[in-house]
């Protein structure tokens, strides 16, 4: 019963929302029209989460209330540990490590994600790199994958030509993920795995490796930033590995009552989509907090796409709301800002101050 309404869900939120839009109703969004459905179930889920109903409701919240009841207060300021490792996060994939190409298991939406993620990366990266090589259009691209875990999104990049490393800090997953790519011939030319972090790889200094400053055209981090410790020192280090111009690629979970509703109760609680406890939704971040995060760390975000998950055909669709999953382009700036030089060109010359300064006496 449950599923079949999410599909309906799910199914209206990628078809409907232009037409809702064109039937301008009266005070009501998309996500209010959802919302409104969703609380058809979540009335006999209230009992289950009864603990969470005393805490305070968050006012500035623009979603509707009848979520509040159900997902925990948004944190005031955001953790920061000087570190991305989140040794809690790194246990719950520690126990799931063999399970990364099981396509019917906990990973499954993961698999299916490729339909959109791949091409958005490949398209981008061809828009400003152009095609190298007929059939290997990535060819000559160094691409780093973070949180590679077993090389779901690594093995795909590495057939598009591009030579990948893909960093994971769960060993397990790492050796999964060089166990499955063994059998490939051209993944063992084209794939590295490493069991680190972004911070310990933009530490080292190795050219002939392409790791390092300065090391990489692309960084991907796919289903990564919403399982961080510190998303300043994520955006940092990618900023460090990036060549000049180099492209950053993100997909996560936006921070909305709809992305509780259907990322954690329904996907994990619900539906069994995902393992109970894999997401913790303080650590959501929004677009326009992703935005501005990395903005200031040095990056142009250059296209945000919002993405859809539906869990009766077990596929992804590009959507026009970000209130859910949501797929970032960012680049980095080849000229940082320089103050000094900004306030000197705003500053009047001397000699052209004195002048304006007599003429003005003479009047």
């Amino acid at each position: 019963m449950y599923s079949k309404k999410i599909g309906r869900l799910v199914y209206g939120l990628c078809t409907e929302t232009n037409a809702l839009r064109s039937a301008n109703i009266k005070g009501s969004s998309s996500s209010e029209t959802a919302i409104r459905v969703l609380s058809s179930w979540t009335v006999c889920k209230h009992q289950r989460y009864h603990s969470l109903q005393s805490k305070p409701h968050d006012k500035s919240d623009s979603q509707p209330s009848t979520l509040w009841n159900i997902r925990p207060q948004a944190p005031s300021v955001r953790q920061v540990s000087h570190t991305t490792l989140d040794p809690g996060e790194v246990k719950k994939f520690q126990s799931l490590a063999d399970k990364w190409w099981d396509q019917q298991g906990e990973f499954g939406a993961l698999h299916s994600m490729n339909d959109l993620r791949v091409p958005f990366i490949r398209d981008n990266l061809l828009s400003i790199h152009g095609s190298r090589r007929l059939g290997s259009p990535l060819a000559g691209l160094r691409i780093l994958d973070v949180g590679c875990g077993g090389g779901l999104l690594t093995e795909p990049l590495g057939r598009l030509g591009a030579d990948v490393l893909g960093i994971d800090p769960v060993e397990d997953s790492i050796r999964t993920a060089e166990l499955h790519g063994s059998f490939d011939p051209q993944l063992r030319r084209h794939v590295r795995y490493r069991a680190c972090t972004l911070e310990e790889l933009a530490q080292e200094e190795d050219p002939e490796a392409g790791t390092g400053t300065e090391g990489f055209h692309a960084v991907v981090a796919s289903e990564v930033v919403e399982h961080l410790a510190d998303l300043d020192v994520f955006a940092s280090c990618c900023h460090q590995v990036l060549k000049p111009g180099g492209s950053l690629f993100i997909t996560t979970i936006s921070k909305t009552n709809l992305s509780y509703a259907l990322g954690i109760v329904a996907a994990e609680q619900v539906l069994g989509i995902v393992p109970s406890g894999t997401h913790d939704w303080e650590k959501f971040i929004s677009p326009v907090d992703l935005e501005r995060l990395l903005e200031a760390s040095g990056f142009q975000v250059e296209s945000i796409r919002g993405m859809l998950f539906n869990p009766l055909s077990g596929s992804w669709c590009w959507t026009q709301s970000t209130a859910i999953n949501y797929a970032l382009h960012a680049v980095k700036r080849s000229e940082e800002p320089q103050p000094d030089r900004a306030h000197a060109d705003n500053e009047e010359p001397e000699h052209e101050t004195l002048s304006r300064a007599a003429a003005s006496g003479q009047n």
